[in-house]
């Protein structure tokens, strides 16, 4: 698929993504990792929660210097479109709402999320910082995905914790639903081509036993 075409997809799912995080913000019910880390930081700095992911993902993407990876068009995407849209997001969406309301925004914000993920990484313009650093980090050690990606979010969370972020039912449930979703979603928006720098991202959400969704 030509590029000019699947820029829309990367865009979209990039709007959705930062749109998503501040669905699970104002839900209060607890966020996933890199958000309590966003939190913990937003609460020693003036700039906003989207401010932050950004300048957080100016630090991971120097990370990746000894990794020796290499950013792409959407890695840089990435940062801009997920701090703008987060903040928008978190502007329309008023604060303090009631119980009832904040369950809903949190099972919304993880659905969306995951289904999010699977249109800006199947748009293959390159991963996000954070994926960049995980997949850079397997490579590097030779050890899982699945392993890195945990030990990646544990640390980010406790660093978070420590700084003030706050985590709770929510994060353990996009935990674990965050990753099927992605999953199912997944095929409908994955470009494929020899040598796609992105499979290896692709490939890592797909079901194991090879069928779809």
């Amino acid at each position: 698929m030509r590029p000019l075409t699947r820029l829309p997809q990367l865009f979209a799912g990039l709007a959705l993504y930062g749109f998503s995080l501040s669905l699970m913000v104002r839900a209060s019910l607890g966020v996933n990792p890199w958000s309590v880390l966003y939190e913990g930081l937003e609460r020693h700095t003036p700039l906003s929660f989207g401010t932050v992911s950004a300048v957080v993902g100016v630090v991971v993407l120097l990370l990746w210097i000894p990794l020796r990876q290499r950013p792409r068009f959407g890695t840089v995407a990435n940062i801009g479109v997920l701090a703008c849209a987060s903040d928008l997001g978190l502007s329309l969406m008023p604060a303090g709402l009631g119980l009832p309301a904040r369950i809903a925004l949190l099972a919304g914000g993880i659905l969306l999320n995951g289904f999010s993920v699977a249109v800006y990484v199947g748009a293959r313009f390159g991963p996000g910082p954070r994926d960049g650093l995980m997949t850079g980090s397997a490579a590097l050690t030779g050890r899982s995905l699945r392993f890195v990606r945990t030990l990646l979010e544990i640390c980010v969370l406790l660093a978070g914790l420590l700084l003030g972020g706050t985590a709770g039912a929510g994060t353990v449930l996009y935990a674990l639903a965050v990753g099927p979703v992605t999953q199912f979603f997944l095929p409908w928006f994955a470009h494929r081509e020899p040598a796609d720098p992105d499979a290896l991202l692709i490939e890592s959400a797909r079901p194991r036993n090879g069928r779809s969704g």
